[in-house]
């Protein structure tokens, strides 16, 4: 089900404004024109699998304002959000009217239930996640951390780790993150085991996932 919540706004003057000169970032991307609802599902599936975010349609790459045809971006972002997310996913829409052209912000929340899906150009369905200014493939390991329950270990309460799960902390505490297949050499383990033990230890929060250089990181919670 989508939320509408369409307005002409002109009292706040200057806000897409202040928006675009944040440029594109994790919450912010600026789109063009919408002439694909399936390439638009990745954008709204890679926010809703992050913290959120908001679309501002009829704005290039470079910040300057070309203005859309609010009806049919709005028919076109529909489609993504029902046709081409799995599952649906609710989006907001507002327009503005900056410098006599129609500037459509499209707001994605966090969805409730992770992952989304939405298909890439062989039809496939993947899970996206937004990064900086763009949309990554997730990796096999953080689909499953989305999958997953959440259980943070209380700061007084003692954990019994394993000692690959003591070696996999002891070297993000010495050097920072390190990837999956670095982490399956470092404790001589197959690919499923290190699988396993990432995801227990992100639903304990003691680590998380990252993304650098197009790849997935685990790094440490704790400082």
């Amino acid at each position: 089900m989508l939320i509408f919540a369409l307005v002409m706004e002109t009292r706040r003057k200057g806000y897409i404004e202040q928006l675009i000169t944040q440029g594109e970032h994790v919450h912010q991307d600026f789109k063009y024109q919408i002439t694909d609802a399936r390439k638009i599902a990745r954008s709204i599936s890679a926010f809703a699998n992050n913290s959120g975010g908001h679309l501002l349609v009829g704005v290039k790459d470079n910040g300057s304002i070309v203005g859309v045809s609010s009806d049919e971006e709005i028919y076109m972002i529909e489609q993504a959000a029902q046709m081409y997310c799995q599952p649906e996913q609710q989006v907001k829409f507002e327009v503005f009217r900056v410098a006599g052209k129609n500037v459509l912000k499209v707001d994605i929340d966090e969805a409730k239930t992770k992952p989304v899906k939405a298909p890439d150009d062989n039809g496939h369905w993947r899970t996206y996640y937004r990064v900086a200014d763009e949309n990554v493939l997730a990796s096999s390991t953080h689909v499953k951390v989305m999958k997953s329950t959440t259980t943070a270990v209380p700061q007084d309460v003692v954990i019994n780790l394993t000692e690959k799960e003591e070696l996999l902390l002891d070297y993000l505490q010495s050097h920072g993150g390190i990837t999956m297949s670095g982490y399956e050499r470092l404790a001589h383990i197959s690919f499923f085991i290190a699988q396993r033990t990432v995801v227990k230890l992100c639903e304990m929060g003691i680590v998380e996932l990252q993304y650098h250089n197009g790849q997935c990181v685990i790094t440490s919670t704790k400082e």
